[in-house]
């Protein structure tokens, strides 16, 4: 039977695919076509086999089993379907990303260095004072080119208007772009005849731009220097993602204990040749666990000695520590004064209309429509410790409630958003299933903006949920000339 999209139930959202049940948008014609000429088993065979390419391939992630108390490797979570998106709309999004970066770069330099931004009344010191990740240890540092921030995930999603707004920033370590690239080689192999339709910008240089740029931070610059990939091993869910980024850079995977830290403040690998010199690493690993003898002492992930290797100019480290501190979500609902303070320029990209909770007029309007919001803490990620004020109990929302009052400063809310869908397999047949957007921009010498991003779906009907680790999976992004 073929597959049939006039069932395709777009209720009350923005369909990236579709304006509705069966008529295409103009950038998806070619995807829709293809869908209608498909039978259900070729569908579903399509799919079977991307999900066997990917346990060919190794493209894993690890979890942690609760019920087990360990963790485990998964499959990557993968749909067939490839998101398109016009690059007249992509332009304006690739600058208003770069306009975001720059700023919060500017932003994190300042708040070690005068703190200008607080003196002149833009950003609350309350704030600042209360932030987990502001590191008094990096205060004063000038790091190279003057950027804290050089790997930055901001996740983007679409309302029900059209609207692309920025939902979060992650800059600290942000995760996923390995599953980018290999989602674009896995669509060449399940749906070779779309490229005959499509000219997709091409993604697969990030791994260049990435060596291009953590190679501009060496204390010696110069084509190839000694770069390394520090994770915390392979236990970690992203550890996939460390040993792919470090194999395609022709960089060294290393954990802590293969480093060490000698007098003159310089950094080495321990080599069956003997001692190697490391001039820069990209470290996967958070502030508090990357060196013993400033964060956390018992820490046995990180290397003893790295932060003043570091601050005396001996080794470049991306993302600097600190640069967490502009990841956190009260921090988050600033940034549109942050652009206009540093940049003097209005954003392009909006965030999501955000309530503060710390502010008492906006905290009783959360308290009093708790029901209607999602609210959120300002330093957790992956989807953990969030409310969904429509999908909740009365004891969650109570909960919450008390949370907020007892410590507001913690807490923002937005609206629900009704977030896009894109055309996703579901068995033999598709359905809408609601998306977001990860791009990846690299900071260095100049800014790189990924030519679209990793695309996270909620594969369960009805959910907002597109983490992997929460039942999430993942799409292929296509940027093409509409």
């Amino acid at each position: 039977m073929a597959i049939d999209l006039t069932q395709y139930a777009i209720g009350d959202f923005y369909d990236e695919a579709l304006v509705r049940p069966n008529r295409a948008r103009g950038h998806a014609k070619a995807v829709v076509q293809l869908l209608r000429g498909m039978d259900e088993d070729e569908l579903e065979a399509r799919q079977v086999s991307a999900d066997l390419a990917i346990k060919e391939m190794g493209v894993t992630f690890t979890v942690y089993n609760a019920e087990q108390g360990n963790m485990i490797d998964r499959a990557w979570p993968y749909d067939i379907i490839p998101r398109i998106i016009p690059k007249s709309e992509w332009d304006r999004i690739e600058k208003g990303l770069a306009q975001r970066v720059k700023a919060l770069n500017r932003f994190i330099d300042d708040l070690y260095n005068g703190q200008q931004i607080v003196h002149d009344g833009v950003f609350p010191m309350e704030v600042l004072a209360d932030s987990k990740n502001f590191r008094k240890q990096c205060i004063g540092v000038k790091p190279p080119l003057g950027i804290w921030a050089h790997i930055c995930g901001s996740d983007l999603v679409r309302d029900a208007d059209g609207t692309m707004y920025v939902l979060e920033d992650n800059l600290r370590v942000p995760s996923g772009v390995s599953y980018m690239l290999e989602n674009r080689q896995i669509t060449k192999r399940i749906f070779p005849e779309l490229f005959e339709e499509y000219a997709p910008l091409p993604v697969d240089d990030y791994p260049t731009n990435l060596q291009e740029m953590l190679a501009a931070l060496a204390p010696t610059p110069r084509k190839r220097p000694s770069i390394a990939v520090l994770t915390p091993g392979i236990y970690n869910s992203a550890y996939f993602e460390h040993a792919y980024l470090a194999q395609q850079m022709g960089a060294h995977l290393v954990q802590g204990s293969d480093l060490f830290v000698d007098k003159d403040d310089c950094v080495y690998m321990r080599t069956i040749s003997g001692p190697q010199r490391v001039e820069v690493i990209y470290r996967r690993i958070d502030d508090e666990f990357m060196d013993p003898e400033v964060f956390n002492p018992e820490s046995m992930l990180g290397v003893p000695g790295l932060m003043r290797a570091w601050k005396s100019g001996n080794v470049g480290l991306a993302n600097a520590p600190g640069a967490g501190v502009a990841d956190d979500k009260v921090v988050y609902a600033f940034v549109p004064d942050i652009i206009r303070y540093y940049l003097n320029e209005e954003p392009l990209i909006p965030n999501v209309p955000t309530f503060r909770c710390m502010y008492k007029d906006e905290r009783e309007y959360v308290l009093d429509h708790i029901d209607e919001l999602v609210v959120k803490p300002a330093n957790e990620s992956g989807g953990y410790g969030m409310l969904i004020g429509p999908r909740a109990t009365r004891a969650e929302r109570n909960k919450f409630a008390g949370l907020i009052k007892a410590n507001p400063r913690n807490y923002i809310a937005q609206p629900t958003l009704q977030i896009s869908t894109v055309p996703t397999v579901v068995g033999k047949t598709v359905e809408p299933r609601h998306v977001d957007l990860r791009p990846f921009i690299l900071s260095g010498k100049k800014i790189t903006v990924t030519t679209g991003g990793l695309t996270r779906v909620a594969l369960r009907k009805g959910s907002l949920v597109v983490n992997s680790s929460q039942g999430g999976g993942s799409k292929d992004t296509w940027i093409v000339e509409a």
